[in-house]
């Protein structure tokens, strides 16, 4: 096992190694330690190896393998169950486009990881597949939604892994893990041929990545537009993994350490945070303390609508396609509670609401970036949960705890500006802490070069205790 993506492919380029050895290994890998995480709920073994020996595209991924998350993206063959036992028996197809770009740059899709039922919970404890666990702690979550792609790379399964982000679904596992995790700008990465109308402006599509470089070099692979995206990020000045090459020009950082809902935010989270906060100012950037500057009622109000009226879309969607109505068995009870209060309230009044509150924290938010290059704050207010804590079998926890943990990192998809969470210490229990950075709309590169910085002043552990 290799460090990285990077060092992955250039062992395979040098001969060091074979892509059917590094394929093999990893194979091996999920066998070995994939029955105590459950990470990975579907495999294409035969069918990679099969790929590996006709001759793989010689793209600067070569022989690299990787997984992608069972929601919002299709891999052909594969079940695409979203963790919903509603969608237990949909397979895909065909490939999404980003899952061909994978394959192009030369990479060997695996299988599918685990995520919570519609992506609805910051942990990843379906029903369907059941829980992913924590490799730092196999008695605490992951993170969600992106858990089980979290989760594999932290475990060394995978040198990089598919996620996507829809409020945090990206970010909050690879605090919880110990990665990096990005996620673009709105429009950067194409969904097609997924044509979400609501919830697809606030969610993005990326990877959980060891390392900066990875993360750098997989957002260059993927994020060419497709010609009728109807979003589109702006053009960077030079490729990500250029940018991500060389130090940052003196930042100004604007540092939020309050909830703007008023939450409680862990003291040790602080002081790790403020521990970042310092560590940039070594690197000779600027930090001033500042508040969340956004109306943090009117980013659920609005925010909630657009996901919760998405969700309710989806699952009338599919039961159209099954020919049949709603069973009580069909969805978890936390997203039934949410699809049946949108379908009882929604009119179009909501909605068109709901688009214009986005926009007007977008606004709020944005009159921070006439002052600072970036935001720091938090990426979870507090440590990573152990499982069982987010329980979507009972709404009233659900409706109690679940916004705690993306109450640092959903503005960043409603006003979808790129953002990303570093790895920044260990809380007491040892577990993983996250530093969550915001930057305005196109400002990947400087979140990419700022990141490689700290990396390189701090570096994190590559992979989980036990599991080098």
């Amino acid at each position: 096992m290799f460090d990285d993506a990077i060092a992955t492919a250039a062992a395979v380029r040098s001969g060091e190694v074979s892509a059917r050895e590094v394929v093999e290994d990893a194979i091996a890998r999920i066998e070995k330690h994939d029955p105590a995480l459950n990470a990975v709920v579907a495999r294409r073994f035969d069918e990679a190896l099969a790929e590996v020996d006709a001759g793989l595209p010689g793209g600067p991924l070569h022989g690299v393998p990787t997984l992608v998350k069972d929601l919002g993206m299709q891999v052909a063959g594969l079940p695409l169950t979203r963790g919903s036992r509603l969608w237990a028996g949909d397979v895909s197809t065909v490939d999404s486009e980003l899952v061909q770009r994978y394959r192009r740059a030369g990479m060997v899709v695996l299988g599918v990881t685990n995520s919570p039922e519609l992506g609805k919970n910051a942990s990843t404890e379906p029903l369907l597949h059941g829980p992913t666990r924590n490799p730092w702690s196999l008695a605490h979550s992951p993170g969600g939604s992106s858990g089980g792609a979290a989760a594999a790379v932290s475990a060394g399964l995978v040198p990089v892994a598919h996620g996507n982000d829809g409020g945090g679904s990206i970010r909050i596992p690879a605090s919880a893990c110990g990665l990096f995790g990005l996620k673009p700008s709105r429009g950067r990465v194409t969904t097609y041929p997924v044509a979400g109308t609501l919830a697809a402006p606030l969610s993005a599509n990326h990877v959980l990545s060891r390392s900066v470089r990875d993360s750098a070099l997989l957002l260059d692979l993927s994020s060419a537009p497709r010609h009728g995206d109807a979003l589109a990020a702006p053009t960077p000045s030079s490729p990500f993994v250029e940018q991500a090459a060389h130090a940052p020009l003196r930042l100004r950082i604007g540092l939020v350490t309050r909830r703007a809902d008023g939450g409680v935010v862990s003291p040790e989270v602080v002081a790790a945070v403020r521990a970042t906060a310092a560590l940039c100012e070594e690197l000779g950037h600027v930090v001033e303390e500042v508040e969340p500057g956004y109306d943090a009622e009117l980013l659920m109000s609005g925010f909630g609508t657009l996901m919760g009226v998405s969700l309710l879309a989806d699952v009338e969607h599919r039961l159209a396609e099954l020919g049949r109505d709603l069973r009580d068995d069909d969805l978890e009870p936390f997203t039934r509670m949410i699809h049946d209060h949108y379908r009882a309230t929604m009119t179009p009044v909501h909605v068109y609401d709901a688009l214009a509150a986005v926009q007007t924290v977008g606004w709020q938010l944005g009159a921070a970036f006439t002052s600072y290059d970036l935001l720091l704050t938090p990426t979870l207010p507090l440590p990573v949960p152990e499982l069982g804590v987010l329980d979507t079998t009972d709404p009233a926890v659900m409706w109690q705890r679940g916004g705690d943990y993306s109450s640092f990192t959903a503005v960043a998809n409603a006003t979808g500006m790129p953002a990303m969470s570093v790895p920044c210490g260990l809380d007491t229990a040892g577990l993983p802490l996250g530093a969550h950075f915001v930057g305005d709309l196109g400002a990947e590169g400087t979140l990419l070069a700022l990141a490689a910085q700290l990396e390189a002043a701090r570096p994190w552990e590559r992979v989980a205790p036990g599991y080098r």
